[in-house]
């Protein structure tokens, strides 16, 4: 025990940032951030690089597409245009058009605020999952993305800790299993800790930096 949680200590040193925090969408349980999250869900959801996902999602809030109501005003152009000045190339035209109609779709079932959501699925985080599929361009992948960036504000969902995840843990000798890497975090916050799993799962290079430090 006490060296895996000297594992996850260098795992977090290395790798810890969410990819919320990396597009700079500051979490809490409100309508704006927690969109920027669904928008940021779709993007990764994508076969792209997740650096260019999250400089998209940064590009589109830059040009005033943080909320909904934003999305919907924008033009589609103008949202081609926000994600080609993030290189996020071959997907752009039908990305801008998923995030207009989900734009729409949040406002026609969620009032624009995705709490509603999560209420109507009374806080199961299956239920929750599945309803966010209906999101254009978020399949499973990005439902499970957004639950596993959401669940320290969502607390409902924890552990939210996805099979990429979890290949990250076997990569660097953590017990694969979502219950006990939460038993085993150092504080109450879980999406970082889901988070530099997946990073680890993504790219060797911080994993045997972490191997290296333990």
């Amino acid at each position: 025990m006490a060296d895996e949680r000297k594992i996850l200590h260098a795992l977090l040193d290395r790798a810890g940032t969410t990819y919320a925090e990396q597009a700079g969408i500051g979490m809490k349980d409100t309508p704006a951030p927690l969109y920027r999250l669904l928008v940021l869900s779709v993007l990764l959801s994508t076969r792209i690089k997740a650096d260019i996902a999250v400089d998209a999602a940064r590009a589109l809030a830059d040009a005033g597409m943080g909320t909904p109501q934003k999305m919907r005003a924008a033009s589609w152009q103008d949202r081609v245009d926000a994600l080609g000045r993030a290189s996020y190339k071959r997907y752009d035209e039908s990305t801008a058009t998923a995030l207009g109609e989900g734009a729409d779709l949040l406002h026609r079932e969620y009032g624009d605020d995705l709490r509603r959501l999560r209420d109507r699925a009374d806080g199961d985080p299956a239920r929750v999952r599945e309803a966010l599929t209906a999101f254009p361009r978020l399949g499973p992948v990005g439902a499970g993305i957004f639950c596993r960036e959401a669940q320290d504000v969502w607390p409902s969902l924890r552990p939210a800790i996805d099979e990429k995840a979890l290949d990250g843990a076997r990569r660097v000798g953590l017990p694969a299993d979502a219950r006990e890497l939460a038993r085993l975090a150092p504080g109450p916050e879980l999406a970082p800790v889901a988070a530099a799993l997946v990073r680890v799962a993504l790219d060797r290079s911080p994993a045997e930096e972490v191997r290296g430090a333990t």
